[in-house]
C-alpha cells in the first residue's frame, strides 16, 4: 500500500523485561475519579463517570533510566501535573462486565495527564468542550508497561508524584471512586475497546502547577516510575 503523504510512525511504549513494545491506540482519560481530587476541584460525591479522550501522539514515552524534556505548551500560564494508573487493553470488547475486566487488561503503566488549566477553566466558563486544555503536544507522558501479572495488586497500591524532590501528591488507588473494573465497564458501553487503549485512570488530590526547570517524578507501587524535566 502507498500514501499521498508519509504515514506518521505509530505510538509505542516499551515493556518491562522485553524488546518487545506495546502499540497505543485511543488514550481514555477519567475525569475527577478521586474523592478529594474532585472536592479540591469543586465537586463533591460519587457522581457518574466521564471521560475525555486524547490521541495517541499526545504520548511523551519516557523510555526506562531516562529523564525526557517535557516542553512548556503555549497559551496556558498554569500549566498542571496529573499523576494516574494506566490500565492498558490487551484484549478488545464491548459491554465488558467489571468482574471480567482484568481479563482484558494486558498491563499497567504510570501516566501523567498534563493540564492547560486556565485554557480548561475558560472553555469550561464558556460551555465549550475543553480539548484545548487537555489536548496537545506531550500532554500524555507514560512509562514503561509492566504486564498485569508481574504487577501485583495495583489497585491497593501507593500513588506518588514530587516535584523537585518535594511532595506535591501521594495518595492510594484504593481511593478511586470508580475502580478499574468499573471504569472499564462504563467505556466498554460507550465505545468497543481494542486492544492498545490506554485508560488514565484518574488522579489525586495535589494537582498544581510547574514551570520551566521544575523535575517531576512520580510513580505507583509495583510498576516503573517516571521522570522527566519542564523546559
Amino acid at each position: 500500500m502507498s500514501f499521498v503523504i508519509t504515514a506518521p510512525a505509530p505510538v509505542s511504549v516499551p515493556v518491562v523485561g522485553s524488546k518487545d513494545r506495546f502499540p497505543v491506540g485511543r488514550i481514555y482519560c477519567v475525569g475527577r475519579n478521586y474523592v478529594a481530587h474532585a472536592q479540591e476541584m469543586g465537586f463533591t460525591g460519587r457522581e457518574p463517570p466521564f471521560f475525555f479522550i486524547k490521541p495517541a501522539d499526545n504520548c511523551l514515552v519516557i523510555e526506562p533510566g531516562q529523564t525526557p524534556d517535557l516542553h512548556y505548551p503555549s497559551l496556558t500560564k498554569d500549566f498542571h501535573h496529573e499523576i494516574e494508573l494506566v490500565a492498558c487493553i490487551g484484549t478488545g470488547g464491548k459491554n465488558i462486565k467489571a468482574a471480567d475486566a482484568k481479563k482484558h487488561i494486558w498491563g499497567y503503566a504510570v501516566g501523567l495527564d498534563m493540564t492547560r488549566r486556565d485554557l480548561q477553566g475558560e472553555q469550561k466558563k464558556l460551555g465549550r468542550p475543553w480539548c484545548i486544555g487537555k489536548t496537545f503536544d506531550e500532554a500524555c507522558p507514560i512509562g514503561a508497561i509492566t504486564p498485569a501479572a508481574q504487577a501485583g495488586d495495583v489497585e491497593k497500591a501507593g500513588i506518588w508524584l514530587q516535584v523537585n524532590g518535594q511532595d506535591r501528591q501521594r495518595s492510594d488507588v484504593t481511593k478511586l471512586i470508580w475502580n478499574i473494573g468499573e471504569i472499564i465497564e462504563h467505556l466498554s458501553t460507550a465505545w468497543e475497546l481494542r486492544p492498545g487503549d490506554l485508560i488514565y485512570t484518574g488522579t489525586p488530590e495535589g494537582v498544581a502547577a510547574v514551570v520551566p526547570g521544575d523535575v517531576m517524578e512520580g510513580g505507583v507501587a509495583g510498576l516503573t516510575p517516571i521522570r522527566l524535566k519542564v523546559v
